[in-house]
């Protein structure tokens, strides 16, 4: 059995110790190390071979956006969990796109924490569907005067996604990993991967999580089911 390295990243001291006991007398996943600010999980990063990153947005010294983007940049490898309230969901977008996984609230359910954990370890991204709304309910409200402006009827969309790209990307918004999405549509797993960086291409994302995010954000899946 493959032992899952987490670490997490909080400013609140209860928060970090109740989630570190919560997770491991839950789960097979240990968690390696704490950090109280973005600094410091970089140190972290530094000292351990981490899996997965449990990682607050608003923390003193560094926030999780800024350590977000430094560790994806030296560590690509190590998978970004964003933890979060729905008063930081402004903040969610530039976690993202800064190359975090995906983002889940800190009052989860500890049972659906883990298996979003292990979702991410193994490739899926971990999008909460209310809290996405959440989220683009804000951007809708911030841009609410552009958003009326634009017909999608009336517009070629600018991504130009062909019917395979656009069924991996429905594969992508359903959280499947490659090969997942490889037995789903009869594919060989490298096919699928070159679908996705067509898309990631296409998207301009770097990432399945911001690829997620621009397709619900542009309504790409409703508005190009021909």
């Amino acid at each position: 059995m493959i032992m899952i390295k987490a670490a997490i990243v909080e400013d609140q001291e209860i928060l970090r110790k109740s989630l570190k006991i919560v997770i491991e007398s839950i789960s097979d996943i240990e968690i390696v190390g704490t950090a109280e600010n973005g600094e410091k999980a970089i140190a972290l990063c530094e000292r351990e071979n981490l899996d997965i990153l449990l990682m607050d947005i608003q923390m003193p010294v560094m926030d999780g956006v800024k350590a977000t983007d430094e560790i994806k940049k030296r560590w690509p490898n190590i998978k970004v969990i964003i933890l979060t309230t729905f008063q930081d969901v402004t903040h969610v977008l530039n976690a993202l796109n800064a190359g975090a996984e995906g983002y889940i609230l800190k009052a989860v359910d500890p049972e659906f924490l883990v298996q979003g954990i292990k979702m991410v370890y193994h490739g899926g991204s971990l999008i909460p569907q209310q809290l996405a709304k959440e989220v683009f309910g804000q951007i809708q409200s911030n841009n609410n005067e552009h958003s009326q402006q634009l017909d999608h009827n009336s517009i070629n969309h600018p991504y130009d996604l062909n019917n395979q790209e656009l069924k991996v990307l429905k594969c992508i918004t359903q959280g499947l990993s490659n090969k997942d999405i490889s037995e789903k549509m009869f594919l060989s797993v490298g096919t699928v991967k070159n679908y996705i960086s067509t898309i990631y291409s296409k998207l301009n994302v770097k990432n399945r999580s911001s690829a997620i995010m621009k397709a619900m954000e542009e309504s790409l899946i409703e508005d190009k089911k021909h």
